[in-house]
């Protein structure tokens, strides 16, 4: 599965699109964070653990054999298990509204399968 002569195959991934839209909104949500008091670290942390996601699927793709595919996709799903966790942070802290929680919550859930279906059918072949 050695990656396609010149062209960048992660782009045809939706569940890269999908990501890529995630990671916009996720920014976007930050940027707005309802807090007087900036907690960087935090940020610093939820930026770095959300664009981990469509990155790591980018370098599973543009690797050499499924085993390593199929490693960095089960690092993009734990990013976004840590990307999650820190949006369940910044709701209990009142930063964000239930709403965009929600909102985020049910993309990251079909982010979710679509890796793990993605796992699941390069492990196959």
């Amino acid at each position: 599965m050695a990656a396609d002569q010149g062209r960048m195959g992660h782009k045809d991934l939706i569940v890269w699109q999908k990501s890529m839209v995630f990671v916009n909104q996720v920014i976007d949500l930050v940027e707005n964070l309802e807090t007087i008091r900036k907690h960087y670290r935090l940020i610093d942390q939820l930026e770095a653990a959300v664009t981990s996601i469509p990155m790591n699927i980018a370098e599973g793709k543009g690797r050499n054999s499924k085993k390593e595919y199929v490693h960095f996709l089960y690092i993009a799903r734990g990013s976004l298990y840590e990307t999650m966790t820190l949006l369940e942070i910044f709701l209990m802290r009142n930063w964000i509204s239930s709403e965009h929680f929600q909102q985020l919550e049910s993309q990251a859930n079909e982010l979710g399968k679509m890796i793990n279906g993605l796992i699941r059918s390069i492990s196959r072949s």
